[in-house]
């Protein structure tokens, strides 16, 4: 089972969506908004990718932050703090089978070497 994580809003989550429907692989959907996200999870994910990959420096939410919060992502405590505190932040969508990341972000080429290969 794939754990998709994200807000069904974001066009990068719809898209992973209807790619794993549309390749018939087994999925959840986890909504950041509804949901959340704990420390322990994003701890995890930290330990299997980076901070300059997880922490979206791109979007909105980003741009809206001052230079104060923005510096909090320079440390993997102040990411995680950051991450928990405004979900938005992270990029989307993060995929995660028997707890390893598969991918961050939308990428149909990763998603079948990842999950068909």
């Amino acid at each position: 089972m794939v754990h998709v994580y994200g807000i069904p809003n974001c066009d990068s989550v719809k898209k992973a969506l209807q790619w794993l429907k549309a390749q018939q692989v087994p999925h959840q959907f986890h909504d950041f908004k509804k949901e959340s996200i704990t420390k322990a999870q994003l701890e995890n994910w930290l330990k299997q990718t980076s901070t300059a990959i997880l922490v979206n420096r791109k979007g909105t939410t980003w741009r809206g932050l001052s230079a104060e919060e923005q510096a909090q992502a320079d440390t993997k405590k102040g990411a995680v703090a950051l991450m928990i505190e405004k979900t938005s932040v992270i990029k989307r969508p993060v995929l995660v089978k028997d707890e390893q990341v598969i991918a961050v972000g939308y990428d149909e080429q990763l998603y079948a070497e990842k999950l068909r290969g």
